[in-house]
């Protein structure tokens, strides 16, 4: 599930694309994969590109949470979580700081 999530983020160029390993963190998913959109129209096409690419994929998400404001997107496939953001959305709600508290930085990938 991990390479779908990656390939709809980048097939709609997702920005500053990030994944958190939360397992021994977490017992709600093992995976959390942040992007950022450039709009909330942007925002919202990635995570539509998301839940299509997981269906296509035999994995429709359990739950797709923000879109109708599309500042933030949550799309829950059960071991990975896809979080959807405009910039300043990420920046003031730091989810990367909260989940890597103690770890060595987030794996940042090129976008």
């Amino acid at each position: 599930m991990r390479k779908v999530v990656l390939d709809a983020l980048d097939d709609l160029k997702a920005k500053d694309i990030a994944e958190i390993d939360v397992r021994g963190k977490s017992g709600v998913t093992d995976l959390l994969v942040i992007a950022s959109g450039t709009s909330s129209r942007h925002v919202k096409s990635i995570a539509d590109e998301v839940v299509k690419k997981a269906k296509q994929a035999g994995n429709p998400p359990i739950g797709v949470e923000g879109q109708r404001e599309a500042e933030w997107v949550l799309v829950d496939l059960g071991d990975v979580i896809v979080h959807v953001m405009l910039p300043r959305t990420r920046e003031f709600y730091g989810l990367e700081r909260l989940w890597t508290v103690g770890d060595s930085q987030p794996a940042m990938l090129a976008g």
